[in-house]
């Protein structure tokens, strides 16, 4: 069976896929059909934080699997309460909504604000959410027209009204918007990932959230690829000290089922009212069971290595020789180089690691747990290649 044929001829054609077949794997070293290794920089794109066929998470999945695979929301399970209330206890939030990824816990937190600000003023009047440019939040109509990119804002037309774009790390830029319009929300991620790897600064984050108390916004804090631990703390907004009024989770969380969250705090928890939103799959047992393992284990210990190990790329690559920058936060790091990206990545291909691109830059999403010896090999790999 020629699987590259049969992709060609039935299956949507949305990726430009590399010439990779990958078949098995074990942490952070995967296999393709050829029986060719690769250490893995990539996690599925920040989604499988303990690396290929964890075996605790695994163990987990497969237990609930023989005892219910899924059962619909018109009744309980101990999985979907049990994550619910690990969230709320290592967040301080207070009720969660689950999904099944990041777009949809994007478009849940979206449509809480809205109903946040109708019940609120008794209208629409107030339905502007701002968000920032170089965004990402997802690829629904309604997240599309939320990311601030304008490359977002075509040929699915025409988009949803209310989301008004400020320039990152620009607070004057979001008072001007604030000023000018009825606002509810701010929007943002910490660190824009698909916009760039580019974190936000203190000092603008803390100015937002002085101007949303100001001006009574709620914060909304996108964590779908910077959570669970991938920046070096739990969700990375805790960096910053915020308190966000609702934060979105997916990606990691499940550690390589769909699944995603929308956490409300005390300000917003009794916004969503039977009826008003829903989900088929959103909490299934499965996925909880395999998320609830995932949590659990995200730790001060694990934390720490990732900082250490975030340190050690950066001392690896920050100066040296045709790279531009380095950026980041954790094991979420973008890299500027001199060479294009896309070429920098067929190299690293063909000598056995696995790295991404944001923008025109090299991005990297280990596994949180990937062993220094790999990551010392891979990185060995990566610099050698930018190098010559």
């Amino acid at each position: 069976m020629d699987i590259t044929q049969n992709d060609k001829e039935y299956i949507a054609n949305t990726y430009a896929r590399f010439p990779v077949e990958i078949v098995s794997g074990k942490g952070a070293v995967l296999k393709d059909s050829n029986g060719k290794e690769y250490i893995d920089l990539g996690a599925g794109i920040a989604v499988n934080i303990f690396g290929a066929a964890d075996e605790e998470w695994k163990n987990a999945v497969t237990h609930q699997l023989s005892q219910i695979q899924h059962t619909s929301n018109l009744y309980y399970t101990e999985p979907c309460a049990e994550l619910a209330k690990l969230l709320c206890e290592k967040t301080g939030m207070k009720k969660v909504f689950f999904s099944n990824s990041g777009a949809e816990a994007n478009e849940c937190a979206i449509k809480a604000a809205r109903k946040y600000a109708f019940d609120k003023y008794g209208d629409e009047s107030h339905s502007n959410i701002i968000t920032l440019k170089n965004s990402f939040h997802g690829r629904t109509i309604a997240t599309l027209k939320a990311t601030g990119q304008d490359s977002f804002h075509t040929d699915f037309g025409p988009f949803p009204d209310g989301f008004l774009y400020a320039e990152a790390n620009n607070l004057e830029d979001v008072k001007r918007i604030a000023d000018e319009n009825n606002c509810i929300a701010v929007m943002m991620e910490m660190v824009q990932g698909e916009g760039g790897v580019c974190p936000l600064s203190e000092e603008f984050v803390n100015g937002v959230a002085e101007l949303a108390k100001e001006k009574d916004m709620l914060i909304i804090v996108d964590e779908v690829q910077t959570g669970n631990g991938r920046t070096g703390e739990l969700y990375a907004y805790m960096h910053y000290g915020l308190k966000p009024d609702i934060v979105t989770t997916a990606k990691g969380l499940g550690g390589g089922l769909p699944i995603g969250a929308t956490m409300f705090a005390e300000s917003t928890k009794d916004v969503l009212v039977p009826g008003s939103h829903g989900s088929t799959f959103g909490g299934n047992p499965v996925c909880c069971a395999g998320a609830l393992n995932i949590l659990g284990r995200i730790d001060d210990k694990l934390l720490s290595e990732v900082k250490a190990k975030s340190e050690y790329i950066f001392s690896q690559l920050s100066g040296a020789k045709n790279v531009k920058s380095v950026s980041g936060m954790g094991l979420m790091i973008g890299i500027e180089t001199q060479k294009p990206a896309k070429e920098i990545v067929g190299a690293c291909i063909e000598k056995g690691v696995l790295v991404l691109t944001a923008k025109t830059k090299i991005r990297l999403l280990p596994p949180l747990n990937i062993g220094m010896d790999e990551l010392e090999k891979a990185i060995s790999v990566l610099k050698e290649i930018i190098e010559s």
